[in-house]
């Protein structure tokens, strides 16, 4: 078999250990020639350390796989198989704000959903734009394995404005439900089959043995006697019991924050006043982390990496590349065109969902339609996450004002534009698209 390159963009991350531990699992499956970490200026200590790290991996594993390391991403991407991106725009700083600047004035503030996700979508559109019109020229026929977040929003992005269809988003969400929930009855997830439909971090499941028996009602009891977090970073408000039976089906972890919008809010609201918002605690983590990276006798991914909520990142993103490599037919939760599996939602828009990873991408299982307590919010949520797209892409100030006001966890009125207004101002110098809106709210505010 033809020897591969592989080449991450954002490769100074705190994950990529993550990665690299997931390659070296599948050896004997991926004919890996040379792995490329990319990453820009501001990251290029980062980048040198878990660089270093990474070699001393796949060193340790035996194998002769090439660790390039580079700033340049252009001289990276030349002839690549597989390209991944785990990058992010403004680095922790950006999601700071976006935490803290909602938080300001009583409204949620999240890394992917409500103000947060909408302003980390238009920071990163516009990048992963560029990367795939560089990847139209150095690498066409290559495949982008997208983890940057919001991932459905830029998988989207890159299939219906940066028109390159061999795209897939990936999410660890579905796949660490799969280990925990399977755990709760005994099981392994192997023995057990999982239908998901909806949106990145905007899905509900069913679970089935493999006689086909629903088990979705056990699991569901067994999850309402949990009093702790199941996600590293997202606060524990139990669920509303009769609310989630009725819906027949089990949500995403990040659906707490639709449907217990006001407890989460508080909850949130306290770590803004302390300063304990998950970005800022991620920001002392990550220094951590690095710190341990460092160390020259250190050859394995640490276990503090776990902390990081990159859990089972390398098998949803390795396996992805191995299946799509080697037509596994593997099934998998991804980001990809609907193509009628959710009828409730646009063909050719985008949805995470149960799919069959073929040597030719994703084949979406179909689901069909959403009970309606589902089927209204996941079309709001498509809307809101359709307009949040043309709004990065075009710098309509107008548009970024309607994404803002579907989205259900954005109060309306006046203090939409207030924080909408505020963290354009924050984030200018990594919102080019925007500048003639933001050159009239600095002319006309006092912010």
């Amino acid at each position: 078999m033809k020897k591969i390159k592989i080449v991450t963009i954002g490769g100074g991350s705190s994950y990529t250990p993550e990665l690299i531990e997931g390659f070296i699992v599948r050896k004997d499956q991926l004919p890996i020639k040379e792995i490329w970490l990319v990453d820009i200026e501001a990251g290029k200590e980062k980048l040198e350390i878990v660089g270093n790290l990474a070699r001393r991996m796949v060193k340790k594993a035996g194998l002769d796989w090439e660790i390039h390391l580079s700033l340049d991403r252009k001289e990276a991407l030349k002839d690549a198989d597989f390209v991944s991106t785990q990058f992010r725009v403004g680095l922790l700083d950006a999601r700071i704000k976006d935490e803290r600047i909602p938080l300001k004035y009583g409204v949620l503030g999240q890394e992917t959903n409500g103000a947060g996700g909408v302003f980390k979508a238009l920071r990163t559109i516009p990048v992963i734009l560029d990367i795939v019109n560089d990847m139209k020229k150095l690498c066409p026929n290559a495949w982008l394995v997208n983890f940057t977040n919001p991932s459905g929003m830029i998988t989207e992005a890159v299939l219906n404005y940066g028109n390159f269809e061999k795209v897939v988003g990936l999410c660890n969400v579905p796949i660490n439900h799969n280990f925990r929930e399977s755990k709760l009855i005994g099981k392994s997830p192997d023995e057990l089959i999982f239908q998901y439909a909806g949106l990145n971090h905007h899905h509900w499941h069913k679970i089935y043995d493999k006689s086909g028996d629903d088990l979705t009602a056990l699991v569901m009891e067994k999850l309402f006697e949990q009093k702790e977090s199941t996600m590293e970073n997202i606060e524990f408000v139990p669920f509303c019991e009769e609310q989630i039976r009725d819906l027949g089906m089990l949500p995403c972890s990040y659906h707490q924050y639709y449907y217990l919008t006001d407890d989460m809010v508080k909850k949130e609201v306290v770590n803004y006043e302390n300063h304990t918002t998950r970005a800022e605690l991620v920001k002392k983590l990550e220094a951590e982390l690095f710190e341990l990276y460092k160390d020259p006798n250190l050859k394995d991914k640490p276990e503090q990496l776990t902390k990081r909520g990159g859990t089972h990142y390398s098998d949803a993103a390795c396996e992805l590349i191995c299946s799509i490599l080697n037509n596994k037919k593997t099934e998998m939760v991804v980001s990809t065109r609907n193509h009628g599996a959710l009828t409730d939602l646009p063909y050719e828009c985008v949805v995470e969902v149960s799919s069959i990873i073929t040597g030719i991408g994703p084949r979406p299982l179909t689901f069909g339609k959403f009970k309606p307590a589902m089927r209204g919010m996941v079309q709001l949520m498509k809307a809101m996450e359709e307009v949040t797209i043309e709004a990065a892409v075009t710098g309509s100030y107008a548009k970024a004002l309607q994404a803002f006001i579907l989205n259900p966890l954005i109060p309306s009125g006046e203090i939409a534009k207030t924080i909408l207004n505020e963290m354009l101002l924050a984030h200018k110098d990594y919102l080019p698209q925007f500048t003639k809106a933001i050159k009239e709210i600095e002319k006309n505010s006092s912010l």
